[in-house]
């Protein structure tokens, strides 16, 4: 299945496509997958010479990790969106997946998901583990979650992959 870019949003002011710092962005849950599958994925990534953003890989200790990985979000050519049962349940992973509905609207970066060990469906309809999760973000975070279930919405609709072993 070949990854399908959203579409530009339209724009009355010619913006040039910037240079891309980064091959790819990976966006996943660290509790999750870090330790198995992305990092396999990351290390294949770099024995292939694709230029990756991890973000325990690229940021340096001691420096603010919001700035720099919106930066990273912004200079990566392709977005992989690692989602897995507790994606979800961070702020963290959500706020990145605005950013990079953002990015990929304003600068048409590509976003590949992967659905690991979730069904598209649950993430695109928000059930199963993702209705849990959102539980305990609309007590606490009524606009944000409005935007964070929209994109789970528009990215789960990208032809993807699904993983459910492995």
């Amino acid at each position: 299945m070949a990854p399908t870019s959203i579409e530009r949003a339209s724009s009355s002011s010619s913006t040039s496509i910037p240079p891309w710092k980064y091959d790819v962005f990976l966006s996943f849950r660290g509790e999750d997958t870090r330790e198995n599958f992305t990092d396999h994925l990351y290390t294949t990534l770099i024995e292939r010479g694709i230029h990756t953003f991890r973000d325990d890989e690229e940021i340096e200790r001691g420096s603010e990790i919001t700035p720099k990985l919106l930066k990273a979000i912004e200079e990566s050519r392709f977005c992989v969106v690692v989602f897995s049962k507790g994606y979800a349940y961070s702020r963290w992973c959500l706020d990145e997946l605005v950013k990079i509905i953002e990015c990929v609207k304003e600068n048409g970066q590509t976003i590949i998901p992967i659905f690991y060990h979730v069904d598209p469906s649950d993430v695109r309809k928000q059930t199963g583990c993702f209705t849990e999760a959102f539980v305990n973000h609309e007590k606490q975070y009524e606009e944000e979650t409005k935007r964070w279930k929209a994109a789970l919405r528009e990215v789960s609709n990208i032809s993807g992959w699904h993983l459910e072993h492995g």
